[in-house]
């Protein structure tokens, strides 16, 4: 037996030649491979250790109901749900340590449905023809998968695409034995913040905190890091949340690409986790820095960060929009809820002098969000910006008040 084992998915109907090359691969590294059969119409000429019908079977279907639908997309969609549920069990049951999964666009749609019901930690490899294309949405991307274009696999093994699949078998094994899994003896505060040019309260809140005996993960609020704060919230990961930086929800609504999905801010009060939440950023648009400013928000406040992403500004109305979408989300917690609003301003960009200094529209801002932070939501008023030692004094004697009285636990 191998030292570890990588479960290899695929449809193994019309990519068994590329799928048992990997599989051959991870095998003459020393590791050990489980496949997985996501096809629907034919049948492997060697069984796969885990057969299309088991996994139909998982996700509570059958084969038949997939053909009979008449339609591919369907089926596939019946084969990633069977899919997922399988490998999420078989993970949990200790049978794999990471997955490497294969396809075009129909095996990728599967792929990162099977990648996202894994846990963060476990190796997620994906070989596909659409790696990296706009095609795929951010949202449906998990937080630490890696992707690796096929190239010229589309029909049939040769020796171009077998430098792609060989790379992939090489880095999952890889990973599966060099990972460190999240696990830690000290509560976790997950904290979303912005780089320390825009935002800088982490300075000054991680060391406190970590005085305090309690590890701290700060997520890049650009996306693709409040996605992975928010998977790790839904799973119950963190004792508490200082969710400071918001950009991710204005972006969202928007219409921006740099969004994090629409369960922003309602996973950490779904799983009962305590929020400590101020407007970082919530004042800017995020665009993707090869995207074309849209006309409406040309006239405002402009900020080029680099050449990846670039920021405009929210006018005084669409403040106030982001305030009442802000409060209605909190409003869901199943936890207590602390919001803290630096009257001074919260980012960086926003002091005097700065490209988004807008008085009125922050006072704007100011004035809907005293209107909405009502009970049950508990709301504190400073007036400093969120940059300000006073900010994060503020913050932390909000925690220790919490962990005074059992809110937060440290175990």
């Amino acid at each position: 037996m191998g030292d570890k084992t990588i479960l290899v998915v695929g449809t193994y109907d019309t990519k068994a030649a590329e799928l048992d090359y990997m599989l051959g691969r991870i095998e003459a590294m020393g590791g050990t491979a489980l496949s997985m059969d996501i096809s629907v119409l034919g049948d492997p000429e060697t069984p796969a250790d885990f057969s299309k019908h088991e996994v139909a079977a998982e996700g509570g279907h059958t084969i038949r109901e997939a053909i009979d639908s008449g339609d591919e997309n369907h089926a596939m969609q019946i084969m990633a749900r069977g899919a997922s549920a399988l490998a999420r069990r078989l993970h949990a049951e200790g049978r794999f340590d990471g997955v490497v999964i294969l396809g075009g666009t129909m095996g990728t749609d599967a792929a990162l449905d099977i990648c996202q019901a894994l846990p963060l930690g476990v190796p997620k490899y994906v070989v596909s023809t659409v790696s990296f294309s706009p095609l795929i949405a951010p949202q449906r991307l998990s937080a630490d998968i890696q992707m690796i274009l096929w190239a010229g696999g589309l029909y049939g093994l040769n020796a171009v695409c077998k430098s792609s699949l060989s790379q992939a078998a090489g880095a999952v094994l890889g990973a599966a034995r060099a990972v460190e899994p999240p696990a830690t003896a000290r509560p976790v505060v997950g904290m979303t913040s912005l780089g320390s040019s825009c935002l800088s309260y982490m300075k000054l809140l991680k060391p406190a905190l970590e005085a305090r005996g309690f590890e701290v993960a700060i997520f890049h609020a650009t996306g693709m890091g409040g996605m992975a704060y928010e998977s790790i919230a839904r799973a119950g990961g963190f004792a508490c949340v200082m969710d400071l930086a918001l950009p991710e929800l204005g972006n969202l609504m928007a219409g921006s690409v740099v969004h994090a999905g629409e369960d922003r801010m309602l996973n950490a009060g779904a799983a009962g986790i305590p929020q400590i939440v101020a407007p970082g950023c919530l004042d800017l648009i995020d665009f993707a820095g090869w995207q074309e400013i849209p006309e409406r928000y040309r006239d405002r406040p402009f900020h080029a960060h680099n050449r990846l992403i670039k920021s405009s500004g929210l006018n005084a109305g669409e403040r106030r929009e982001t305030a009442r979408e802000m409060a209605r989300r909190l409003r869901m917690s199943d936890a207590p809820v602390h919001v803290v609003l630096p009257a001074g301003g919260i980012e960086a960009w926003d002091r005097p002098g700065e490209p988004a200094h807008d008085p009125e529209a922050l006072a704007a801002f100011c004035d809907e969000m005293r209107a909405q932070m009502t009970a049950p939501l508990c709301f504190t008023e400073l007036e400093c910006h969120i940059n300000d030692q006073a900010f994060a004094d503020a913050v932390l004697g909000i925690f220790d008040a919490w962990v005074a009285d059992g809110t937060i636990r440290r175990g």
